[in-house]
């Protein structure tokens, strides 16, 4: 894991099509399973309270990335600026209305000190460190993003990005940062930094539902938007309940 950043991607991102993000030029590692690709997602924010953590970024976010760092280098923007644009402009695009919403039912918002999440994709960027438990995309090997399988430590090369990227992100952001994983996947592999030593048991608030859309009754009771009596068979409101009360206890503890 050598070539990992834009300084050294420079060429590659100001000749790619953005909107093709899985172009072999920006392949960084394949075997039969899986496939890992360059976007511009090292910046860290070292200010940071709290970090939102998803799995990996998706083709929407690394075109979004890609794009912005590509117009950047051309436009003569210093590197570290590319980075820091491209990384809060293409963190959580398109999920960013319910995971904000989430984020104020369980306190967040009241926990850092302004009135709602959505400020931290705004004016309250500062607070928050946006990134992914894989730094750059997975994708598996029928072209689809990767969706925990195989999981992230018992897969060599994940496993080597998660103790080289997220671990070293995990130091320089302190003890006393809060990290909240968006899904089970991203849980599992921060719980696995915890096994290590790496991150402290109680810098972990899990329990947020994934903010996607495959998930929007969930978000709708976990919300109260949805009555008990209407979820579908699909939804379990206890286990929902049961992570909203603790998260909502972590955060006030934190």
């Amino acid at each position: 894991m050598e070539k990992n950043n834009l300084t050294q991607y420079t060429y590659e991102v100001t000749h790619c099509n953005p909107a093709k993000p899985w172009d072999v030029s920006l392949q960084m590692f394949k075997d039969d399973r899986l496939s890992v690709y360059y976007a511009p997602f090292e910046h860290i924010n070292k200010k940071a309270k709290v970090v939102l953590c998803g799995i990996t970024p998706g083709a929407t976010q690394a075109t979004e990335s890609l794009s912005i760092a590509k117009s950047g280098v051309v436009a003569g923007s210093s590197i570290p600026d590319v980075q820091a644009k491209a990384k809060q402009a293409a963190s959580f695009k398109g999920f960013r209305k319910p995971l904000s919403e989430m984020l104020d039912v369980v306190g967040l918002n009241k926990k850092l000190g302004i009135d709602s999440c959505d400020q931290l994709f705004t004016t309250h960027a500062g607070l928050v460190h946006y990134t992914s438990a894989l730094r750059y995309p997975v994708v598996q090997a029928d072209g689809k993003g990767y969706n925990g399988t195989p999981k992230a430590h018992k897969h060599p090369y994940l496993r080597g990005m998660l103790h080289e990227y997220l671990a070293a992100e995990i130091k320089e952001l302190g003890t006393d940062c809060l990290w909240i994983p968006l899904g089970p996947a991203v849980n599992e592999a921060l719980e696995y930094l915890v096994s290590e030593g790496i991150l402290r048991a109680e810098q972990l608030i899990s329990g947020l539902p994934h903010p996607s859309g495959a998930n929007a009754e969930r978000i709708a009771y976990f919300l109260g938007n949805k009555a008990k009596s209407d979820l579908s068979i699909k939804t379990n409101p206890e286990k929902l309940d049961s992570a909203k009360a603790s998260l909502i206890t972590k955060i006030k503890a934190a």
